[in-house]
């Protein structure tokens, strides 16, 4: 199929000649998280008529906001990876790059059931890159030390390279050349608070693009990631905007909408399929906004930027060759969020949070953020909106493997969040001046072993069928990887094969 022509009114403004009430558009985008609102919003700029659906009541997916105390915080991605530049150059794009603020440098701790010690700083995902680092004698003791020292010395194996045939896990690349205790007591409890997976689920290559290859460029892992590390830009290792992540989303669709695109919100799709000249697209029933009965649109490029639950059943049937092609799922995610008076928080007794290893007794979240503490203009607000010792705290429940419906009652996931941050934090919480509970079924779905062969067959099918050839793309964190350095780079370069050319 032939690019869209811009000036023809039949394929860039509503036709209202279709028969059965079908619309006409040049681009419909399916899903309106991050990953399609920025998709959708270089279809704007290029000048096509873009429609968003998404069967959900407000948009940017795991990027949202909710109000607790009066203070407007994330209500999921409150931060973005800086190991590139992805989301910051995303952010001056619309209008951001002065609200881009870096945490409070004293960073995290970890907790495990042996104790509690400051996170090394200098790594990636827990792994260290100084092993001379006084805080890894607390973290690891003098045998395991020893032991994680053989990665400088032992031979990269071929498995461990980007050419193996069976990709490693990232527990398996730690454990075999650092240790089980590098594995246990450092990179685990991260990689769970970050991707909700154990490091022995997720393929290296995809969570930590460029460590299989600097591994066998360098002999080490150590040295491995240092050289990553180095070749990012210089300073926190994470990122946020003043006010929020939530911000980013609103300035898409500001974009948007300020480009003559629309965001459809309570419209869930219900079928995609194709003629020789056109995809079809149906809607029903979605959200509480969504309107009665269907929908039905015809567009000349289709972006499917749903996640894995609604996208795959929609590839497969589009696809047979993707017939096998499983629906990927994460651990169900659920966020406590509390707002509390303690003047004993004051003084940040755990730095900016703490991440949680498996069996730390007595407590069950994965992950505390102390979200005060970590950004400046936060504690700013909540100074000015509930006044002195005013402190937000976040807590993460849902570990691989675990019963979403362990956490199902809101009033026992406060109860168990006040007590295991009493626990982590190590003093009293005192007034509990607001909280909330958020829930994110299976929102960061696992990239296990040989991640990349099946992205690579996803987009393959999608790119080479017939006449709509270069007319469907997939977007989104299922594909990309999760955190928003991932699903930014994927889907603006993904936008770029489809509109930049027109």
């Amino acid at each position: 199929m032939t690019a869209p022509d811009k000036a023809a009114p039949d394929k860039t403004e509503q036709d209202t000649t279709e028969q059965d009430d079908v619309e006409r558009t040049a681009v419909v985008v399916i899903g309106a998280g991050v990953a399609g609102l920025i998709v959708a919003e270089r279809a704007a700029a290029a000048g096509l008529r873009v429609v968003v659906l998404d069967a959900a009541d407000v948009p940017g997916g795991s990027v949202a906001r909710h109000e607790v105390a009066g203070l407007d915080l994330d209500a999921g991605a409150e931060s973005f990876a800086t190991r590139s530049t992805a989301v910051a150059d995303l952010a001056r794009d619309l209008g951001l790059g002065g609200e881009i603020v870096a945490p409070d440098p004293a960073g995290a701790w970890i907790a495990h059931r042996d104790g509690t010690w400051p996170l090394p700083r200098a790594g990636l995902l827990g792994i260290p890159t100084d092993l001379d680092d006084v805080s890894l004698r607390a973290a690891l003791g003098p045998d395991a030390l020893d032991r994680a020292r053989h990665d400088a010395t032992d031979p990269v194996p071929a498995a461990l390279t980007p050419g193996a045939p069976t990709p490693p896990s990232l527990g398996t690349v730690v454990r075999t050349r650092m240790g089980e205790q590098v594995l246990d007591r450092l990179v685990r409890p991260v990689v769970s608070g970050v991707h909700a997976a154990d490091p022995d689920a997720l393929d290296a290559q995809a969570v930590a693009p460029g460590l299989l290859a600097a591994l066998e460029e360098t002999g080490s892992l150590a040295a491995g990631v240092a050289r990553l590390r180095s070749a990012a830009k210089a300073g926190s290792s994470v990122g946020s905007l003043r006010g929020g992540m939530h911000r980013l989303v609103d300035a898409l669709v500001d974009r948007i909408e300020a480009q003559g695109g629309e965001v459809r919100l309570g419209h869930a799709v219900t079928g995609l399929h194709r003629d020789d000249d056109d995809w079809h697209v149906t809607t029903g029933a979605g959200g509480t906004a969504a309107p009665e009965g269907t929908a039905r649109l015809r567009a000349d490029r289709v972006v499917l930027a749903a996640g894995a639950g609604t996208a795959v059943p929609l590839l497969t049937g589009l696809f047979p060759s993707l017939a096998d092609l499983p629906a990927p799922t994460g651990a169900p995610v659920t966020l406590a969020t509390l707002v509390v008076r303690s003047d004993a928080l004051d003084a940040h007794p755990r730095g900016t949070g703490v991440l949680v290893g498996e069996d730390v007794p007595g407590v069950e979240a994965k992950a505390l953020t102390h979200a005060t503490a970590k950004w400046a203009w936060l504690a700013d607000a909540a100074a000015e909106t509930a006044g002195p010792g005013v402190h937000v705290l976040r807590l993460s429940y849902g570990r691989p493997g675990e019963n979403a419906a362990r956490y199902a009652d809101d009033a026992r996931v406060l109860e168990a969040a006040r007590r295991d941050a009493t626990s982590l934090l190590g003093v009293e919480l005192g007034e509990v001046l607001d909280s909330d509970v958020v829930r994110w079924p299976g929102a960061l779905p696992a990239a296990g072993p040989g991640h990349a062969g099946r992205v690579a067959r996803i987009r393959t099918a999608a790119r080479g069928t017939g006449p709509g050839t270069g007319t469907l793309a997939v977007v989104g964190g299922w594909l990309a990887g999760n955190g928003l350095a991932a699903v930014v780079a994927d889907s603006r370069a993904q936008a770029a094969q489809l509109f930049d050319k027109l």
